[in-house]
């Protein structure tokens, strides 16, 4: 590159993120298009919609068709946000959160109220109920004459196939409609050509495609076990209020501030170059965030904050290798083009192995586990960018421009060599140390509470008390003076409070509460704040995380697992490498988990999330090591060089574990100091996972592969 090229490529650069940074806090226009403040936040950054469904009949229903029906408006709902959650409140009500929305009625038209939903023939007998259609989805077609149509594609269940391909059959001959009934209404009415076999049906006849998505909600809400009636609707404001908002705000610039000096210190002009491409990092996201619509909520800043590390990552494996290079004698333009080139495949096989994670999580999980997806997903993406076209780009421009000097790049230095394999049996024996206190402290949890962790009200459920106040407090006021008061009377545990919009009514949520504690709650909110105990209502709650939720995501998370482990075993062409990463991934989780058991850690929402951003960061780590080996592996003959191979794939890559774990962990620790109490919770193990990924991919997983690879050769060469 000429010095005027590298001019050139800095103005263009400049002049492109002065227009993101304006987009991000301006806008494109009025209603501030593409700023981040029309990203849209979930319940717990903003608020959202809250509906209140009441079971239709006198006798009680049963714990089965709440749950299907619960389960089932989750996958509906999901389509308005994938942070929406349906939870029971009380013994026939089913409540629904959806965040980023504001306008309950919209939202209660386009659902559609779940009533009875009937297929009748001419007759008037039922010849399919709603429960008999797997989905119902609108659609625009063309005819044979080349028209536009609207229609609705009906998927019958195995059992509705059935009694559909009947109906019709009967129908077809008799020249019959067949009547659609919703409450006693009838709602369509299409008439049969020919009998339908395959469990697969199309309506016709829409006038729009508005008209035809209006009919296709109504079926699918119409296909529950039980008859819901809507009890009540309202805004509802954010669970962790303005205060957790803007000190998280707060510990992203503190930590994004305390990592640029530490890149710049350590690594000179190219630490510069990652700072600068860090900036363009964060610039992206922002915009990318409003343009694919995403739902931010705290499990995704997780992602977020993973991708951060493995962006820092990216550029501390490029520097390492440039300094490598300019130790060896190389020019720095050729260290620079060299490094970029032997960083690559660390970085592809670090970033791929966690994206493709993202991407099962993504297609499989729900609620939390898939906005923690899409934003890890992203970030990823963005990262490899940055780092290696934006980074490069910088690099290449200040050296054009005439800082070739040595000293502004550093050089490699010799370092004493720690024989980390002499070790590993006190390693692994400190491993095995750590995960059995972490068992034993679960044995004496379950004695002591019942419940080997300290889940939090989205495993257990609670209790919901809705109060309204003779003032309108603030959120900060809620947070500052009525949290404690509850706090005092039921012995502290995690709160959560919301806003009703419009109203005095604030939504308290608790752990389970007694009738005595109920009362003591309302006594000490009327004493405080002069209100009266009448408008004071409480109901038990379920937890927002069903049975079937915390199933799909297990799955979710072992499919995600399977497919990383068969990656790197291709990547890498040997079990052993697969073998070891799977090894730390549970070492890393199980020690975790006794963090969760010891400490006592609340175990809410965000558990999930927490822990897959630390296997991702657990696996990037690793494969860094392993990309070492694989390429010293050239130099081995006998079994005393693989040993010497191992130790200096990881001293090689020290320095580098060190840095970004360092950097990381400075991001995640200004989150917990200035953050409030539900951000501590979430971010105190994720600064755990940091330190227990880096001390696994370092005293670990080398120790683990090299016994596989000695114990198990002549296997594995066969």
């Amino acid at each position: 590159m000429t010095k005027k090229k590298g001019i050139i490529s800095l103005l263009i650069l400049a002049v492109l993120m002065a227009g993101g940074i304006f987009t991000a806090l301006v806008g494109l226009d009025g209603d501030k298009t593409g700023s981040v403040y029309n990203i849209k936040q979930g319940l717990d950054l903003a608020g959202g919609v809250s509906i209140t469904y009441e079971v239709v009949g006198e006798e009680e229903p049963s714990a089965e068709d709440m749950a299907d029906t619960i389960y089932k408006l989750q996958k509906r709902v999901s389509g308005y946000s994938t942070e929406a959650i349906v939870y029971q409140e009380g013994s026939n009500r089913i409540n629904i959160e959806i965040p980023g929305v504001s306008d309950a009625n919209a939202i209660l038209e386009e659902l559609g109220k779940p009533g009875s939903l009937e297929f009748m023939d001419v007759n008037g007998e039922v010849v399919l109920n709603g429960t008999d259609i797997a989905d119902a989805q609108p659609r625009s077609i063309q005819d044979n004459m080349g028209n536009q149509q609207f229609v609705v594609a009906l998927t019958m269940t195995k059992e509705g196939t059935q009694k559909f391909a009947d109906a019709t059959t009967k129908a077809v001959v008799n020249n019959d409609v067949i009547y659609i009934v919703y409450d006693n209404a009838v709602i369509s009415a299409p008439s049969v050509r020919s009998a339908i076999t395959d469990g697969n049906a199309v309506i016709e006849g829409m006038s729009s495609y508005e008209e035809a998505d209006q009919l296709a909600s109504t079926i699918r809400i119409g296909g529950l076990k039980l008859e819901l009636e809507e009890l009540r609707s309202n805004v509802v404001g954010a669970q962790l209020g303005e205060t957790a908002i803007q000190t998280s705000i707060l510990a992203a610039i503190i930590g994004f501030a305390l990592i640029a000096v530490f890149m710049i210190a350590v690594y000179r002009i190219p630490g510069l170059a990652s700072v600068i491409a860090l900036i363009v990092y964060v610039i992206m996201i922002a915009l990318l965030l409003n343009g694919f619509d995403v739902t931010l909520t705290l499990p995704g800043i997780a992602g977020i904050i993973l991708s951060i590390g493995m962006a820092v990552d990216a550029n501390v494996i490029i520097f390492a290798r440039i300094r490598e290079e300019i130790a060896t004698g190389k020019t720095v333009s050729s260290a620079i083009n060299i490094g970029f080139k032997k960083a690559l495949s660390a970085i592809l096989d670090g970033n791929i192995t966690t994206l493709i994670a993202a991407i099962v999580l993504g297609i499989m999980g729900t609620g939390a586990i898939k906005g923690f997806a899409q934003t890890l997903a992203l970030g990823i993406v963005v990262s490899m960018f940055t780092a290696l076209v934006i980074t490069k780009l910088i690099l290449k421009a200040f050296y054009a421009l005439g800082l070739q000097n040595e000293k502004f790049y550093g050089t490699a230095k010799e370092r004493k060599q720690i024989n980390f394999l002499s070790k590993k049996a006190v390693f692994f024996g400190i491993s095995a140390a750590l995960i059995v206190a972490g068992f034993v402290f679960m044995g004496i949890n379950k004695a002591n509470t019942g419940e080997i962790l300290n889940y939090s009200l989205e495993f257990k459920g609670g209790t919901s008390t809705n109060v309204t106040f003779n003032d309108n407090l603030t959120l900060a006021e809620i947070d500052s003076e009525v949290v404690p008061v509850v706090s005092d009377v039921i012995g502290g545990g995690a709160i959560q409070t919301q806003k009703v919009q419009g109203s005095n009514e604030v939504i308290i949520k608790t752990k389970t509460l007694t009738v005595e504690q109920r009362e003591a709650v309302n006594q000490a909110l009327a004493d405080k704040f002069a209100i009266d105990t009448e408008k004071i209502t409480a109901e038990t709650i379920s937890s927002t995380i069903s049975s079937e939720m915390r199933s799909d995501a297990i799955l979710a998370v072992i499919i995600a697992t399977i497919c990383m482990l068969i990656y790197i075993w291709f990547r890498f062409s040997d079990v052993r490498f697969a073998a070891s990463s799977v090894i730390a991934l549970v070492h890393d989780v199980l020690v975790v988990l006794a963090f969760y058991a010891v400490v006592k850690v609340s175990v809410g929402s965000t558990f999930i999330a927490c822990m897959l951003t630390i296997v991702g960061y657990s696996i990037n780590a690793t494969i860094v090591i392993f990309d070492r080996i694989r390429e010293n592996m050239t130099t081995v003959s006998r079994k005393e060089d693989l040993q010497e191979v191992v130790n200096k794939s990881i001293n090689q890559t020290l320095s580098r574990s060190i840095f970004t774990s360092l950097t990381t962990f400075v991001m995640v620790a200004a989150l917990y100091v200035l953050g409030v109490t539900s951000i501590r919770e979430f971010a105190l193990p994720i600064m755990v996972g940091i330190i227990c990924g880096t001390y696994s991919s370092v005293c670990l997983t080398g120790a683990m592969w090299y016994v596989f690879r000695t114990k198990f050769a002549k296997k594995a060469a066969k």
